[in-house]
């Protein structure tokens, strides 16, 4: 018989993505593993608002709800944080007495103030690092296992394409600057091929210099809306700089592309050279590389079916929640030993 175990995760908010992707999404998994695990998001919200007026009330009302679930979470028998309870603060932590795991998927380490996410690292038992380069840096504090961020499959999943060729990119407005870093390329393949179109799902609209508005589909934000925008594309992008910071994300865009059969080209930096490496997806560096991936991948749709089969299976076999949600269960229940 499993032996239930009882777990707290402390969320930045109930839409932010580390708390929709690496913790809501395995609460099945974690029930078939005996974990019982209860979400606790920051009511509040973790983030001052842009208002400064509002900034002290904000920290009175968040710092009094955050100390007191930190202190009523005691009776867990572990606790997962995500990075500091209350941004650039670290106290309500110090009254959770239960063992912990700190669970990363950003490079958040470059943000912190005055060492504050070192230190939460440094008191835990176990740091789920969503890449290498994640573990690499935490590895100095505390002992790490590598847990990518994981796609629901079942979810995710090939679906029609539309019968114009669609090149779609999904993300929040923040990754927007790095959409418009390739705004040349995309221009070069939207002339190439006079039929295809450039499909943005995000928050807000984009606003590119140059690129002919007609030629560009925005789609809102949604869960729902996501997911079939993607699915109906032709071949999906993950544009990034190579800096510090973006050599700790984890791929996630490029991986829900691959989930739904789209093929994808993708910088290839950090964690993305090895999704790329897996199958199913093209590296490109200089804007030619972009237009002549795209312009290819749209003429020769053959080779985009077989890619795009190729990066479903490496999401299936090695980023499915229905695997990573079991691998969670397992490390909580290591750590709170």
């Amino acid at each position: 018989m499993i032996q239930p175990l009882r777990a707290v995760a402390f969320t930045q908010g109930v839409n932010v993505p580390s708390a929709r992707f690496r913790v809501r999404q395995y609460l099945p998994q974690l029930a078939e593993a005996g974990v019982s695990l209860q979400e606790r998001p920051a009511r509040f919200g973790s983030y001052p608002p842009e208002s400064r007026i509002q900034r002290l009330p904000w920290l009175a009302m968040t710092l009094a709800e955050r100390a007191y679930a930190a202190a009523t979470a005691n009776a867990a028998d572990v606790v997962m944080f995500q990075r500091e309870m209350v941004s650039t603060l670290s106290l309500p932590e110090y009254l959770c007495r239960a063992p912990t795991v700190l669970d990363v998927d950003d490079a958040i380490w470059l943000t912190q103030r005055a060492g504050l996410v070192d230190c939460l690292a440094a008191r835990a038992r176990l740091v789920l690092c969503g890449n290498e380069y994640i573990a690499d840096h935490f590895a100095r504090q505390t002992r790490v296992e590598i847990l990518p961020t994981g796609v629901d499959t079942d979810v995710w999943r090939p679906g029609d394409r539309d019968a114009r060729p669609v090149i779609v990119w999904s993300g929040s407005s923040a990754g927007l600057p790095y959409l418009y870093e390739i705004e040349e390329a995309l221009a070069g393949a939207l002339a190439a091929v006079p039929q295809a179109r450039l499909r943005v799902v995000c928050n807000a609209p984009p606003v590119f210099a140059s690129l002919d508005p007609d030629r560009i589909e925005f789609i809102p934000w949604s869960p729902q809306r996501e997911v079939a925008a993607v699915q109906s594309a032709w071949v999906g992008l993950m544009p990034m700089p190579d800096t510090p910071w973006t050599r700790g994300k984890c791929s996630f865009k490029m991986l829900t592309y691959l989930a739904c059969g789209v093929p994808a080209v993708a910088s290839p930096w950090g964690m993305n050279r090895k999704v790329i490496d897996g199958g199913g997806a093209w590296g490109a560096v200089t804007s030619d590389d972009w237009t002549d991936a795209l312009v290819m991948l749209i003429r020769e749709p053959e080779v985009g079916t077989a890619a795009g089969v190729a990066g479903r299976e490496q999401v299936v076999n090695g980023y499915a929640t229905a695997k990573l949600g079991h691998k969670l269960a397992a490390f909580l229940r290591d750590a709170s030993a």
